[in-house]
């Protein structure tokens, strides 16, 4: 058992103050990624700060966007009205992912930051540069079934665990992180980093900040969508490949579409070059695998995962289909 303190804040600057006292420190909300990497011996922060009782759990309509408290639960915005009418994606998405007793305590900022699920970050007696920058990639050579097949470097081929996400990079939304000098918002596809030269870098926050909340901007994308999740087993498992799917059509035309995956790439991994390929033709099945082949440029298998090649143009297929069969 490693020591650690306990401290309890209900500000959000109260709650950066304290970050800012110790670089060791790490936020505690919900706690399912978290203390499950503390006790795996993966991290071992000498201070918890827990957020809980910051007010920052709201969902509501600011305009023309979403607002979502970084401290609402996943439970709580999949199963909230105004998402359900505005953003099912959203609501779709989160419900793929963990099991119902997680999604109660798990929050959105937590699902954001939350590290990969690959076994080597995860045992401490193997390399991983994601938690030992320059030990080498265990994964590379080793079990990969599970890991990227876009974006990847030498240095590291683990994905982003979270199905939340890839459905807000398909919703274009934004992040909104805080730190003593104020608020500043970022999209949210540049929110998360590739692997790179430092794959121990998940995302672009500063250590001086916290995620605050989301705005989602409304669109019209609530009536042809899909979360198309492919997974070993139907309950509490990690994609092996998702697909986030959603366009506005016009006499069979999409005038408007998002494609994001997921369980390919150190980060969501957001479909730009099938999307504008997408628009303006008919949502038809031939367009749909024209699409699904633009989606796969530059993929590459490490042998154990080669079969991502293709599950997931087909996955990309099967998710458009099941969004225009919503007409």
């Amino acid at each position: 058992m490693i020591n650690f303190q306990y401290l309890r804040t209900s500000s959000a600057k109260s709650a950066i103050s304290l970050l800012l006292k110790d670089k060791n420190a790490k936020f505690l909300a919900g706690g399912t990624n978290l203390i499950d990497l503390m006790k795996r011996g993966v991290i071992a922060p000498e201070k918890l700060i827990d957020i809980n009782h910051v007010p920052l759990k709201q969902i509501e309509l600011v305009g023309s966007k979403i607002h979502i408290g970084a401290l609402a639960t996943n439970t709580a915005v999949a199963e909230h009205a105004l998402i359900k009418e505005k953003l099912p994606l959203l609501s779709w998405a989160l419900q793929a992912g963990a099991s119902a007793q997680l999604r109660n305590v798990a929050t959105v900022g937590g699902n954001i930051m939350q590290r990969t699920r690959c076994g080597y970050f995860y045992d401490t007696e193997m390399p991983c540069n994601k938690r030992q920058p320059g030990t080498g990639c265990g994964a590379m050579e080793g079990f990969n079934r599970m890991h990227a097949i876009f974006g990847t470097s030498e240095k590291c081929i683990a994905v982003h665990p979270s199905d939340m996400c890839v459905a807000l990079a398909a919703l274009n939304a934004e992040v909104v992180l805080a730190s003593n000098k104020g608020e500043r918002k970022m999209a949210f596809k540049d929110f998360h980093r590739l692997a790179g030269d430092t794959p121990q870098l998940d995302n672009n926050l500063k250590a001086d900040e916290m995620i605050i909340r989301l705005e989602i901007p409304v669109n019209n994308l609530a009536k042809n969508y899909h979360y198309l999740k492919v997974r070993d087993r139907a309950s509490y498992a990690f994609a092996l490949v998702s697909v986030a799917a959603a366009f506005e059509l016009n006499n069979n035309k999409i005038t408007d579409v998002r494609l994001a995956m997921g369980g390919v790439a150190h980060k969501p991994w957001r479909l730009t070059a099938s999307e504008d390929f997408l628009i303006g033709k008919e949502a038809s099945l031939s367009n749909f695998e024209k699409a699904a082949e633009l989606a796969m440029k530059g993929a590459k298998g490490f042998g154990e995962n080669n079969f991502k090649l293709k599950l997931a143009p087909n996955t990309i297929i099967e998710a458009l289909n099941l969004a225009k069969s919503k007409a």
